[in-house]
């Protein structure tokens, strides 16, 4: 007898999921205080926290495992890679270091989706194959 419920995801796949959700709330959370409060570049706060807004779409994409916003996702965190990038090469402290965290949360958050998306295919894949 067969059921109908989804059988649960095999564990690098749901580890990959929580890396890359939490990567991107980390790099939600640093983003805003980056320029809130810890080094921003006008006293009292800039408008660059607004470059945290784009992060919280996907959010909602990665908690309900949707497939395409992972893709995605992986693409449109190069954008904040290269300002981290920049910023660390040009900004003087602490400015420089936040800008180092940006970069190293960037790169967990693609190589969790990048991850995240090869292990699923390659669960889809075993799971038709003892089907068939």
């Amino acid at each position: 007898m067969t059921t109908n419920t989804p059988s649960r995801p095999p564990a690098p796949v749901a580890a990959t999921r929580w890396l890359a959700v939490g990567s991107l709330l980390g790099l939600i959370l640093l983003c805003l205080a980056w320029e809130l409060a810890l080094a921003p570049v006008r006293p009292g706060g800039s408008w660059l926290a607004l470059k945290a807004l784009p992060l919280c779409i996907p959010l909602a994409g990665l908690l309900k495992n949707r497939m395409y916003t992972y893709r995605w996702v992986s693409l449109v965190v190069w954008l904040y890679f290269t300002e981290g990038v920049v910023r660390a090469w040009s900004d003087k402290p602490p400015s420089n270091w936040l800008a180092l965290g940006e970069v190293a949360l960037c790169l967990l958050l693609f190589i969790a989706c990048a991850l995240h998306v090869r292990l699923r295919q390659r669960a889809a894949r075993l799971a038709t194959a003892a089907s068939a």
